[in-house]
């Protein structure tokens, strides 16, 4: 049994066609509606917005109503009041070639960060519910998990623990995302999990083999998993599919990408803001660095967009979470596309004014702690940084079971030996499996830690200033006030804070650009 998995940096924020058109989604939820998926699940970023998460039942489900699979995730109808399951809670299907009897379920983690037309039920309930171990007690050949959760998150080792004890030999094969990183890892010696990178960026290919050859009630067959990271290119897929650039299209496809051409003529994605002068990075750079996107935030860009022209003279500490960019900036024309490619969220700027500095210097260093206190009140300190960092996070297993594992018929490609190629930056994956798992070689890059938040001294006297206006994403408010109690900043809330500039980040920052980096690229 083959799979092919994509994570596609959940289906919302992150790109123009998407996010510039009014409402958002006008082009891509037709433009998804075309291809064909068998397996789909949700996402955090279509959830934290309430008219997003209208969209995703309305459209997105509908348009994939047998294979949509919402485990643990609810709505709450706005006629009725009542709350529903986002879409079907598992799926149970037959193979078109092999003919393997398949129970798949679709999970998102223990997300607490949605708008409050959805519920997200924590996965270790979810398993108990009756539904879940009636499907768990179904004679399938295998069953498939698919989820917007890391492959290391409690979450999984949850669910997989739960079908093992119906099926102590039944293969699962383990979907997941959110995290970011290319990864494979396994459970037991009859369950593999494979993650395939961000933002459609890989195409995960894991094969299965070995299910269901051997006659019923004579014991289980030996498995062997195969994975390969794809990078997704037309290269690649030329090579997989043995086809060329004159023979590889389809006309469906070939309309599908009429249509995206349209889309972003009509919503002007090409039109340049400025031109970068370099690249900066959010990840393989270090925080402080000139390269870092980070380090041009703090440095450039807030000294000059934190500016509230009634309080101008006044100091102020401005916050931001690095999980608030979501790529990195390239040398050259920044366009509209790639201002939502960097910077696709809605979060503006909020304050509490006159903060004692001795209580608001506290602020980013406990917040970068991520201390006990925040889980203890219902916050997600991972929320705050890029989920790459989630990976470096999660405790490993001491020891894995390995599997049967290599390439099978696939070559990676650039691997064949000869003249050596001067290599490209990219991948070099090294997973629990080994470190076969890349399609194409790469020459390594470095990747550096950030922070979850860092801050901007702005408008500071020659010494440390008594108060400060506390400036923030209002993203991370509830964060901010937990932080100032535990700063000793007494008994600050959400009342204390009010709305210090008007728009979004992302336009302040698109404007900053035009302003800033002129000139032809």
């Amino acid at each position: 049994m083959d799979l092919l998995l994509v994570d596609t940096g959940d289906r919302v924020e992150g790109n123009g066609l998407y996010d510039a058109s009014k409402p958002k989604g006008d082009y891509t939820y037709d433009i998804y509606r075309e291809q064909h998926i068998d397996l789909i699940c949700t996402g955090n970023h279509e959830l934290y917005q309430a008219p997003t998460a209208d969209l995703e039942y309305e459209r997105t489900v509908p348009n994939y109503r047998d294979s949509y699979i919402a485990s643990n995730l609810d709505y709450i109808d706005p006629k009725t009041g009542k709350q529903v399951p986002m879409a079907q809670r598992y799926r149970k299907f037959r193979t078109k070639n092999q003919k393997l009897d398949i129970v798949a379920f679709g999970f998102i983690f223990d997300f607490t960060g949605g708008a409050n037309n959805t519920v997200v039920r924590p996965v270790a309930q979810t398993v108990r519910d009756e539904w879940f171990q009636k499907a768990i007690r179904e004679k399938v050949d295998v069953f498939v998990v698919i989820g917007h959760v890391g492959i290391r998150m409690d979450e999984f080792r949850t669910i997989v623990a739960a079908i093992r004890r119906a099926n102590p030999l039944t293969p699962i094969a383990v979907l997941g995302g959110h995290a970011h990183v290319r990864d494979a890892t396994t459970y037991d010696d009859r369950s593999f999990a494979l993650a395939s990178g961000r933002y459609f960026e890989t195409i995960g290919w894991l094969s299965v083999d070995g299910i269901g050859k051997e006659p019923a009630g004579t014991g289980a067959s030996p498995l062997a998993f195969r994975r390969r990271y794809i990078d997704n290119n037309l290269l690649g897929l030329y090579h997989h599919s043995g086809r060329d650039e004159s023979t590889f299209a389809t006309a469906h496809g070939r309309n599908v990408s009429a249509t995206i051409t349209r889309a972003r003529h009509a919503l002007s994605l090409d039109k340049t803001y400025g031109c970068a002068p370099q690249d900066y990075w959010v990840s393989r750079a270090p925080f402080g660095s000139k390269d870092s996107v980070y380090t041009w935030l703090q440095d450039e860009v807030l000294p000059d967009v934190v500016v509230n022209e009634a309080r101008k003279d006044k100091a102020r500490l401005a916050i931001l979470n690095t999980g608030t960019i979501r790529f990195d900036i390239f040398k050259g024309a920044f366009t509209r596309d790639t201002t939502y490619i960097v910077c696709p969220f809605l979060s503006g700027f909020r304050y509490i004014p006159d903060v004692p500095y001795r209580v608001a210097k506290k602020v980013v260093r406990l917040l970068n702690e991520a201390g006990p206190m925040f889980a203890q009140a219902g916050l997600d300190s991972r929320l705050l940084a890029i989920p790459e960092q989630w990976d470096g996070r999660m405790a490993q297993a001491a020891s894995m079971p390995r599997l049967r594992t290599g390439g099978g018929p696939q070559k990676p490609l650039g691997g064949d030996g000869g003249d050596k190629p001067v290599l490209v930056g990219g991948y070099t994956t090294h997973d629990d499996i080994g470190r076969d798992g890349d399609d194409a070689v790469h020459a390594p890059l470095d990747f550096y830690h950030s922070p979850n938040c860092f801050d901007a001294e702005i408008g500071f006297p020659e010494g440390d200033p008594e108060v400060v206006d506390m400036v923030f994403l209002d993203f991370i408010q509830p964060w901010i006030i937990l932080a100032l109690k535990f700063s000793g900043g007494g008994g600050y809330t959400s009342r204390d804070v009010d709305v210090y500039l008007e728009g979004t980040f992302t336009e302040l920052m698109a404007k900053w650009i035009h302003e800033n980096w002129k000139g032809e690229c």
